[in-house]
């Protein structure tokens, strides 16, 4: 039964509706529609496993979230010396999210972090490193073998989240534009369903 990552939570209401999920997500990132205040997310109450998404971080920056919000993993878009850097210097779990088009792209060595996010890499123009509601082909994953636990993330929905899952194989899925009413808008019905469809696959 795969796992489930609900991303980019603003709301109670959304966050709420995640409860059956594995982790949420915060991003951190203000260019992001899903951006959040570390205030803002220590004032939402309760929920699964909290994971901080952050892109190119200063240490000032993720002091400021943890001081604020409480957040149990890392989850980074840098260089993977700045991703160790990271890690060494806050002592919390990080998950390194690798951008993938070809089977190249894909990590096979632990690279000193402790997990992966596998995503459809951000094409040339994207305004941001993720959350473009793309998936990329599943079939580049045949044969891989991940060194360390994984989620898979990139244009999944209710709808496609049991094919990805079986086609990938993914232990983990990771969603957030995909159970959007609106841009950067959670619904929660799309949410319950996500979860309920990833646990049935």
């Amino acid at each position: 039964m795969a796992r489930v990552k609900i991303c980019g939570i603003t709301s109670q209401e959304s966050l709420d509706a995640a409860a059956e999920a594995d982790w949420v997500g915060f991003n951190f990132y203000p260019p992001s529609p899903r951006f959040v205040t570390p205030a803002r997310a220590a004032a939402l109450e309760g929920g699964p496993v909290r994971v901080g998404l952050f892109v190119a971080p200063t240490d000032d920056e993720i002091e400021a979230a943890l001081a604020l919000a409480s957040i149990d993993i890392l989850q980074i878009y840098a260089d993977l010396p700045r991703i160790r850097a990271v890690r060494a210097r806050f002592a919390r779990p990080v998950w390194r999210a690798v951008g993938v088009a070809a089977a190249q792209d894909l990590p096979t060595s632990s690279d000193e972090v402790d997990g992966f996010v596998i995503e459809a890499k951000a094409p040339p123009d994207a305004e941001l490193p993720a959350g473009n509601g793309r998936p990329f082909e599943w079939s580049v994953l045949d044969g891989w073998t991940s060194p360390l636990p994984w989620l898979l993330a990139g244009g999944l929905d209710p709808e496609n989240v049991r094919a990805a899952i079986a086609a990938s194989q993914a232990p983990a899925v990771d969603v957030s534009s995909g159970v959007e009413r609106q841009r950067g808008v959670k619904d929660p019905d799309l949410i319950r369903l996500f979860i309920a469809e990833a646990r049935a696959a």
